[in-house]
């Protein structure tokens, strides 16, 4: 299972409304990681012993934190606590104040403490199906600031006002800046029927702006399609979780039935997800070999593959930019590999490390960056990206009032132009 860790908008692409003119997308849709940036596997753990190669030791005995200098200090510094703190201490609080400054101790923005309460509110992205209000979110990398993408129609966020370009200032009592947007959307979602109040900053008004937004039954779907033209089709895949790979299968059927000989897909601002949802669309686009492979800290490597069946086999051109990350850059970095399409847009974000979710005795969790993963010719694109085979920036062509349609955007237009000419004519 993998959770949609927060991703760190670049300021390289101009946002783009991503709502087909005629309404391809509908339902209720929830609150949007728009950038993950994450690429999760999930490990139980039954005892509080780690396991090695095999071998097991226990952890006090692999590790020297847990010296006796480093207990006496927390016990000092509990004493001063206890002693001299002003108001009432929660030590349940306290103690996962002391997990959390463990593995801050990494230095790894993605490796994260989980409480059993955030754990569950965590595995709700990979289902795709939870309590939300309707926005999708983008995190700034330096600055951390947090702006509504997109506010999808008939949801609570579009029912309150929110709009897209809204800065989050706070979220209930915290600071939107304060923390990675994989858990800060863990305080927006909630119990449904319940209200999340969220202070904002819009440009043009003098102060911010306070909105209550009920929380409702989320359903989000993860792939878009439609046939661009009479040959074309053009699969929009949004976010790679529990439910794309049979999402992108049945567009798949459905754009094949209409006559598709040539396909675009477009990962443009697709966060990344869950490995085995990109290895299951890499399956149906590619010839047997190895698509991607992951390799740990003691070289032991893991590959994962397509088979001989291929349910797409015409021209590809794929869509990216540098919001394209992890999974996004999985699917791009095979495609390349294999020689199978040609990568049209500006270069991906650059993220080539997996983390693995692993679940503890009582019921919390930690987020550990456990691997590199590898394109099919042994490229680590961990902080360089891939490259697009054009490089083209995006701008959009048409009139922003009458929102956005795909035939107006230059990259779909440079894609349906390098598609059309490697259909085999009649």
């Amino acid at each position: 299972m993998e959770e949609m860790e927060a991703y760190q908008k670049t300021d390289e692409e101009p946002k783009r409304d991503r709502r087909f003119s005629k309404g391809v997308l509908t339902g209720i849709l929830g609150t949007v990681l728009a950038g993950a940036a994450a690429l999760f596997i999930m490990t139980s753990v039954m005892d509080r012993r780690l396991v090695f190669e095999g071998r097991e030791s226990k952890t006090e005995e692999r590790t020297g934190v847990l010296g006796e200098e480093v207990q006496n200090k927390i016990a000092e510094l509990l004493g001063y606590i206890h002693l001299y703190f002003y108001d009432e201490i929660d030590d349940e609080k306290l103690a996962n104040g002391i997990y959390a400054g463990l593995l801050s101790g990494l230095d790894d923005r993605y490796t994260q403490y989980y409480t059993p309460t955030e754990y569950q509110d965590m595995q709700i992205s990979a289902t795709q199906n939870y309590y939300g209000i309707g926005a999708g979110l983008s995190q700034d990398r330096d600055s951390m600031q947090v702006t509504i993408t997109h506010i999808y129609e008939g949801t609570p966020a579009e029912e309150v006002g929110l709009r897209d370009g809204d800065v989050v200032v706070m979220v209930e009592d915290i600071e939107a800046v304060s923390m990675e947007l994989s858990d800060l959307v863990t305080h927006i979602r909630g119990e449904e029927g319940t209200s999340v109040h969220l202070q904002i900053y819009r440009e043009g008004e003098s102060g911010f702006l306070e909105f209550d937004v009920k929380r409702a039954n989320i359903d989000l779907p993860t792939v878009e399609h439609r046939m661009l033209n009479d040959k074309i089709g053009y699969i929009h895949i949004m976010e790679f979780g529990e439910p794309t790979v049979k999402q992108f299968e049945a567009a798949a059927e459905e754009l094949l039935a209409q006559g598709m000989q040539g396909l675009m897909l477009d990962v443009r601002d697709n966060p990344g997800g869950m490995l085995t949802s990109v290895t299951g669309i890499l399956d149906d686009l590619l010839p047997e070999g190895t698509v991607v492979y992951m390799q740990d800290k003691n070289g032991k490597r893991q590959d994962y593959t397509s088979d001989e069946k291929q349910m797409i086999t015409c021209p590809i051109a794929v869509l990216i930019n540098g919001n394209s990350a992890s999974a996004s850059e999985i699917l791009a970095g095979a495609i390349r590999d294999f020689e199978a399409g040609t990568l049209i847009g500006t270069k991906t974000f650059g993220k080539g490390v997996v983390q693995s979710i692993i679940q503890l005795e009582d019921g919390d969790a930690i987020k550990l960056t456990t691997a590199k993963y590898f394109t099919p010719n042994g490229e680590n694109i961990h902080g360089i990206g891939i490259k697009p085979d054009v490089e083209l920036d995006y701008e959009y062509l048409g009139e922003r009032a009458d929102g956005y349609d795909e035939l107006m955007d230059n990259q779909v237009q440079k894609g349906i132009e390098l598609l059309e000419k490697e259909i085999p004519t009649p």
